[in-house]
């Protein structure tokens, strides 16, 4: 990538930039393949246990936003129950 924008850095016009255009493609695909070997899939055994790991979090979040909303909502019905009984 760095060769493409070294090579189009010196030609700023807009028919240098459209010349550089298929050597910066073909660097940019060359620079996703090597990448894209890096890439390596997770095992079953990882997938169970991220997936256990986002399971229970969202349950353990659940119960607490549902602890605050009905303190909150107990807390806003207290207060509309006492301005209104004046």
């Amino acid at each position: 990538m760095a060769k493409s924008i070294a090579a189009a850095a010196g030609d700023d016009s807009f028919g240098g930039r459209l010349k550089s255009w298929p050597e910066r493609v073909k660097t940019f695909y060359n620079d996703v393949r090597s990448e894209m070997k890096k890439v390596t899939a997770p095992s079953f055994k990882d997938v169970r246990a991220t997936t256990a790991v986002v399971i229970i979090t969202v349950f353990l979040f659940g119960i607490y936003f549902w602890i605050v909303d009905n303190t909150i909502g107990s807390g806003i019905n207290y207060l509309f129950k006492y301005l209104t009984h004046r």
